[in-house]
């Protein structure tokens, strides 16, 4: 598969990372600090590179995972995304983790992923990976143990939801479909109520979700 990564952070470079290391073919872009960005690449193997925003957004799946006051500039520069799997991960947190995920300020009626939509119509837009943190990414193993943690995800083309389930697996965590994109609105509040019982529980960021079934 080929993967566009918009955005060079925490999330971005760790699940980059993990898809390349799965043998994916990965295009990191959009960092402050360009020599970052080209050492990340590097760091990341032989199938991972560096390149523009536009350049990534040219591939098969484009993860966005930026800051939301950056997520017009990005899809700005992006280009045409019509037809793109596009998979958001993005919260409206603060970095003090004080914020909503419940939308942008302007508009909190809908979800982040669904003002997302908007924006790139033309797009098969999911939600994944807000419920997990950077750190569980960037670590050795997604595993507690024996228990592998849960990754939701949500979105409205089921082939792209598929897709997605598939790159949470490669990541190693278990895939679970919440459901259509609507469904963004109320995984954004449980991003942010897992957050901050994490930090207020003092035991961010060693903690998963994991759905347990009968």
């Amino acid at each position: 598969m080929k993967i566009g990564i918009i955005g060079a952070g925490n999330m971005g470079a760790g699940l980059g990372k993990l898809w390349a290391k799965a043998g994916h073919q990965v295009v990191f872009s959009y960092s402050r600090d360009e020599n970052k960005l080209w050492d990340l690449a590097t760091s990341a193997g032989a199938t991972a590179k560096a390149a523009t925003v536009q350049e990534a957004a040219a591939q098969d799946v484009i993860l966005i995972a930026v800051w939301l006051p950056a997520l017009a500039e990005v899809i700005d520069a992006a280009g045409t995304l019509d037809g793109k799997i596009v998979i958001t991960c993005i919260s409206g947190l603060q970095p003090d983790f004080t914020g909503q995920t419940i939308g942008l300020a302007t508009d909190l009626k809908i979800s982040v992923a669904e003002t997302i939509q908007q924006l790139i119509p033309h797009a098969k837009v999911v939600e994944a990976f807000n419920t997990t943190f950077a750190e569980i990414i960037a670590s050795d193993s997604r595993k507690f143990g024996s228990d592998v943690p849960s990754v939701f995800y949500c979105g409205d083309d089921s082939e792209a939801k598929q897709i997605t389930a598939r790159l949470i697996e490669d990541c190693g965590y278990e895939a679970v479909d919440a459901g259509n994109l609507l469904v963004a609105r109320t995984l954004e509040t449980l991003a942010t109520a897992w957050v901050q019982f994490a930090v207020a529980s003092q035991q961010f960021p060693n903690l998963g979700l994991k759905a347990v079934r009968r």
